[in-house]
């Protein structure tokens, strides 16, 4: 069953909370640093822990990181390391806050090398998931395989996000830019 499909046999606010991000935000391009930052941070959050437990700490990991505004958090301290350890709207785990901090610093890099983090994006499209993987590793903090994948595919790099018949799915092919479309 994919994952469009499965959040047909969700009930209630669960529903509502996947069905929210399936159909608004999940695989969609996103052309805003602070927004694809935001998504990486999710999505290194979200290692060893279900997407649901994140979706509901959405507002608190807003707060908590500035509104993912990366210099901000790239300008994060040792005092805002210990606040983020000590607040429970977040996923309380040092080296995820470490990542976030360091990722920020990193992404303030390649927006002076390339003008922004979503153009350094670009500059690396297409690439297999295995080479995505190998350039995050080298170049970012706690990103795997599959937060590589997820990260990518949720920001429309990376096709798997919907199934073909999925009307979401046609619906972001609209809006991703030729060069981006399969």
């Amino acid at each position: 069953m994919s994952y469009c499909a499965a959040i047909e046999t969700m009930s209630g606010d669960r529903k509502a909370l996947h069905k929210a991000y399936h159909d608004h935000l999940y695989g969609f391009p996103i052309h805003n640093d602070n927004e694809l930052f935001c998504r990486l941070v999710m999505e290194i959050n979200q290692a060893g822990l279900s997407w649901e437990t994140i979706l509901k700490k959405e507002a608190g990991f807003r707060k908590a990181y500035k509104n993912f505004e990366i210099k901000k958090v790239a300008g994060f301290t040792e005092t805002d390391k210990e606040r983020l350890m000590n607040d429970a709207g977040i996923i309380r785990n040092r080296l995820k806050i470490h990542a976030a901090i360091e990722n920020a610093k990193t992404i303030l890099g390649l927006q002076k090398e390339f003008g922004s983090f979503e153009k350094w994006l670009e500059s690396h499209h297409p690439k297999t998931k295995e080479e995505w993987v190998k350039l995050f590793k080298k170049t970012f903090r706690f990103t795997g395989g599959e937060i590589v994948n997820e990260f990518l595919m949720s920001i429309g790099f990376l096709p798997g996000a919907h199934s073909m018949d999925c009307s979401v799915f046609k619906k972001i092919q609209k809006t991703k830019p030729l060069w981006m479309r399969k």
